[in-house]
């Protein structure tokens, strides 16, 4: 073939590409912006590694800040579908915003992808969304399992947040599994977001001597219950769920995050895939640092599982055939593992136990579905 015809259909396919818009929503502002940042971090440097569908489409992302707020993320998910024209939404962080991110998705037919809302009743009787993260039965079980069975915990004490979902689910699937497994909750103490004194349930903590305390919280109260054990005296072991995988609850908690146990979905010096490794070097190129959070990997994952179904529908893009080719996802390496995803939208995946030792968060486990 001369380089003549070979020019002459470079510039056809070059004149045939178009630009795809996929919208993002996050929280990059207020009480949950490390969420969102760590995401959106994880989503730019996935676009930059692929930026381009096999059929030469250019993809342009689309972002949006929800403020962390149920008003602001309708708001922007509805912006993106009617003046963005976007062939699909990634997010919100958290499960509250997500739903109404979701409603939008859903009533519009537009393919959503959430990189970390784990409720477990969040995709009920949903057709156009899905999640590349666990569900909070499945983490919150996990680590009761974990505690019960490497340490013999039996006695344990419980903190939740009684104003987010996101705990409430945690708890009381750690409280299911801890009790079928022969242990006791000695009680279950509740809290609210923005709470920021927890000395007089610390001093109740002491005085019930738990083996372990759980607490399902976000980064902010996780950070500060640590910090107020260790200047009361309480030292008994104590551990969350995938709230405080982001570095800013050690930035918060300091030497009181040391001891720490917490589920998670991804660790950057345990990759399992070569997107995994692939995506570590772009990352470390990028921000001029090794550690890669777990919520930048969800947030590449959700691009890139996307990206695949895109890829898959590229003689036929459109939103309808993209949702379908998502919700097909079969054993797809992604950058935090390997994810397939269900008819409903729900990822099977596996989980990691991690321990923070000198104020870093260290793998120590992973368990399996």
């Amino acid at each position: 073939m001369s380089k003549k015809i070979i020019l002459i259909m470079l510039l056809i396919l070059n004149l045939e590409a178009k630009d795809v818009n996929i919208g993002v929503v996050l929280p990059l502002s207020g009480a949950t912006a490390a969420y969102g940042q760590s995401a959106l971090d994880g989503i730019e440097i996935a676009n930059k590694m692929q930026d381009k569908l096999q059929n030469g489409n250019k993809i342009n992302l689309i972002v949006l800040d929800t403020k962390g707020d149920k008003i602001e993320s309708s708001t922007a998910a509805t912006r993106l579908v009617v003046q963005d024209k976007v062939l699909g939404i990634i997010g919100e962080m958290i499960t509250t915003n997500t739903l109404q991110v979701m409603r939008v998705a859903e009533e519009n037919k537009i393919p959503l992808i959430a990189p970390a809302a784990t409720g477990d009743k969040l995709l009920e009787n949903k057709k156009y969304s899905s999640r590349v993260c666990f569900m909070d039965s499945f983490q919150g079980s996990s680590l009761a399992k974990y505690i019960n069975e490497k340490f013999g915990f039996k006695k344990v004490v419980v903190v939740v947040d009684q104003s987010t979902d996101y705990s409430l689910g945690l708890a009381k699937a750690f409280e299911k599994e801890l009790k079928e497994r022969g242990g006791k909750i000695l009680k279950v103490l509740r809290v609210n977001s923005g709470d920021k004194d927890f000395r007089a349930i610390i001093t109740q903590i002491k005085i019930l001597n738990p083996d372990f305390i759980y607490l399902p919280l976000y980064y902010s109260e996780a950070a500060l219950f640590a910090r107020q054990s260790k200047i009361i005296g309480l030292n008994i072991p104590m551990g969350s769920a995938d709230g405080v995988a982001d570095a800013t609850f050690i930035k918060l908690a300091k030497e009181a995050s040391n001891n720490y146990i917490f589920t998670d979905s991804f660790d950057p010096y345990n990759p399992v895939t070569k997107l995994g490794k692939d995506f570590i070097l772009a990352y470390e190129k990028e921000k001029k640092d090794k550690d890669v959070p777990a919520f930048s990997a969800m947030g590449a994952d959700a691009y890139f599982v996307m990206l695949n179904a895109m890829n898959a529908c590229k003689d036929n893009l459109t939103s309808e055939c993209i949702n379908d080719k998502i919700h097909q996802t079969k054993n797809y390496e992604g950058v935090s593992g390997v994810i397939s995803i269900d008819k409903s939208g729900n990822a099977t995946r596996s989980i990691i136990v991690k321990e923070i030792k000198n104020q870093q968060p260290i793998y120590k486990d992973i368990l399996n579905p």
